[in-house]
């Protein structure tokens, strides 16, 4: 690694300033009120090992006598904002933290905004480096802490990294090689793997809508360091995504001149690799989570659209893949990044009944970075902090999934069942029509960008559409609490040769006073299945027609509780649109495929003795 000598103990700051940490002139150091009253400001270049400079804005305790641990954030969102003499709204990922006085540190990471090199998609990780020129995140991080610990005189040895969605993954980078001083670090939301359930792509089905938003600023390209990127790619004013994107066609014509054009190299990477080929293994980092000794807070959300696989895996890999070291999950009833604002009592059709954003920030959080940073309080005291959705309720665990909990399957049945055992005949199948030019709808609203409520949304909207099946249990006798990963096991065809399968896990309420299952039907998880993936991510394979095949996935856990009087429904259709980009059913590279390529196809799901499509769940006794 590279330590002391490829450092420089002056850095130019702002173009024309020449400054150190151990003097820094007085002209830099006019803030507003606020924040200024407790920290200076000191914007600087850091050089990497390969000589390319990060900029860097470090925030530091005005109250010299004391020793502060360093907490930093590495962001491909801006390290800003720039300049000597503006602050932020706030320092930390909690003001609570923020008034603990630590040493803030903010990055832009390689390639973004005023940062020098060229940024790479997810980047991946590199073991074993014998050269300066062989980079990643984790290099680029200890070479920052290295740094920081060099120059910065009052800082106590300690380092503390966290990140939500996109720096969460630069949080989780910087654990495999990590700089001995890191102590404790949080991947919130992490991007962990971007094929198999991960913002891009999930179980290889691509996330069309939230892409294409997303790129059409990030994907702005920059000929060099910037303090502000210029607009988007595309200016396209549309108010409901379903006709933007079917009126749009096949995704390959987000490259037309019109559009994208070829202005993102990283959206030409998605459409380029559509199977799980080395440009997404190497972006796994769950792969690279060995050896970890660095305690870890691993933070999501219930209903976080974009990375609750993230989270949960980054949290699975962790345990499985190391021996002794401090690992914690906290999930909670958040959407993306949630838990860092004010106020969170309610989502949708679920009120908390207290403030879950605070309860985390300060009876978790910021006890972790102090206990870890700065040798206050102690330890977590559970492995898993858990919200309970249904109950409303925190629950703590030993480990997660619970010990204690039990394995519980349900198999699919004739007229629209869901048993304890597979159905008794030996063909018995339900069927419906896939038309890709009248895809199922993600959501009942009609707006430009993602509805975050369809994570709870009422699926009454879609239960009479001819092209989605309900399997559902009879009124629940007593509460049922499912946690855990749900596995998805489904036996299908097609009279095409490929299908997706979105699976759906929804609680039906009873009408009120009745307990006949017509009342509402609100979603508590769903995830999609690119068919021809079955057998492999990296080598698909098409179906032949009306021949059965198992499908076998997992979608992310759950936790929740069903109600007395509740009914457990699992709902299965082919597409999601346009929040999944609708399959043609045909076995072709979907990027490159043509409007004639989309056709319809028959969709059979069995449910027989020979083939039981069945969910299994763990369960929890009340």
């Amino acid at each position: 690694m590279c330590k002391g000598s490829c450092f420089h103990p002056v850095q130019k700051i702002l173009g024309s300033f020449i400054l150190t940490f151990w003097g820094i002139p007085a002209l830099l150091l006019a803030q507003p009120e606020g924040l200024s009253d407790l920290y200076r400001k000191v914007d600087t270049l850091i050089p990497m090992r390969d000589g390319k400079k990060l900029y860097t804005v470090i925030y530091l305790p005005r109250d010299e006598s004391k020793r502060y641990p360093i907490l930093m954030e590495r962001t491909p969102y801006s390290a800003g904002p720039y300049g000597p003499d503006r602050f932020p709204s706030r320092l930390g990922p909690n003001p609570g933290l923020a008034r603990e006085q630590y040493i803030f540190v903010r990055q832009d990471v390689r390639g973004r905004y005023m940062s020098e090199g060229h940024n790479l998609e997810v980047t991946p990780h590199r073991p074993g480096k014998k050269t300066r020129d062989e980079v990643d995140e984790s290099s680029d991080t200890y070479d920052t802490i290295e740094f920081l610990l060099r120059m910065i005189r009052n800082h106590n040895g300690k380092v503390g990294i966290y990140g939500i969605s996109y720096p969460g993954f630069y949080a989780s980078a910087a654990l495999p090689d990590a700089h001995p001083a890191l102590a404790a670090v949080s991947p919130q939301a992490p991007v962990t793997d971007e094929f198999i359930g991960d913002d891009v792509n999930h179980n290889g089905a691509f996330f069309l809508m939230d892409n294409f938003n997303f790129i059409n600023s990030f994907g702005v390209p920059r000929s060099g360091p910037l303090m502000n990127y210029p607009g988007s790619l595309t200016d396209t004013a549309y108010s409901d995504a379903y006709r933007f994107f079917l009126e749009l066609g096949p995704p390959g014509r987000t490259r037309d001149p019109s559009l994208f054009g070829h202005k993102s190299y990283i959206w030409n990477e998605y459409l380029e690799h559509d199977t799980y080929d080395e440009y997404w293994r190497s972006r796994n980092i769950r792969q690279h989570l060995k050896g970890i000794h660095v305690p870890t807070l691993v933070v999501g959300g219930w209903y976080d659209a974009e990375d609750c696989f993230g989270a949960l895996r980054t949290y699975d890999a962790l345990e499985k893949q190391n021996s002794g070291n401090a690992n914690t999950l906290v999930m909670g009833p958040w959407t993306h990044g949630a838990w860092a604002s004010g106020n969170w009592t309610s989502f949708g059709p679920y009120a908390f009944g207290m403030n879950t954003s605070t309860f985390f920030q300060d009876s978790i959080e910021t006890p972790f970075f102090n206990y870890y940073l700065k040798g206050i309080g102690s330890a977590p005291a559970f492995e898993a902090v858990v919200f309970e959705t249904g109950s409303n309720l925190w629950k703590t665990y030993e480990q997660w999934p619970p010990r204690q909990s039990k394995e519980l399957t349900y198999y699919l049945s004739p007229r629209a069942g869901l048993g304890d055992s597979p159905a008794p005949k030996a063909k018995a199948y339900s069927s419906y029509i896939s038309d890709p030019s009248h895809p199922v709808p993600y959501t009942a609203k009609k707006q430009r960008y993602r509805n975050n409520l369809y994570m709870v949304e009422d699926q009454r909207f879609v239960s009479d559409r001819p092209d989605v099946l309900s399997f559902t249990t009879g009124p629940l006798e007593d509460e049922l609490i499912l946690c855990g990963p749900v596995e998805a096991e489904i036996y299908a065809s097609t009279s095409g040769s490929d299908l997706d399968l979105i699976v759906k896990v929804i609680d039906a309420h009873p009408d009120s006073g009745t307990v006949d299952g017509t009342g509402a039907q609100y979603l508590v998880r769903a995830e999609v299945f690119r068919g021809k993936f079955r057998k492999s991510y990296s080598s698909p394979s098409p179906f032949h027609k009306n021949k059965p095949e198992v499908i076998r996935f997992t979608l992310p856990d759950v936790n929740h509780c069903f109600k007395k009087g509740h009914r457990l429904m699992i709902q299965i259709q082919s597409s999601w649109f346009p929040l999944v980009d609708r399959n043609p059913h045909q076995f072709l590279k979907i990027p490159e495929a043509g409007p004639g390529d989309y056709q319809s196809a028959e969709i059979r799901i069995y449910h027989d003795r020979k083939r039981p499509s069945s969910i299994r769940f763990n369960s929890l006794i009340p």
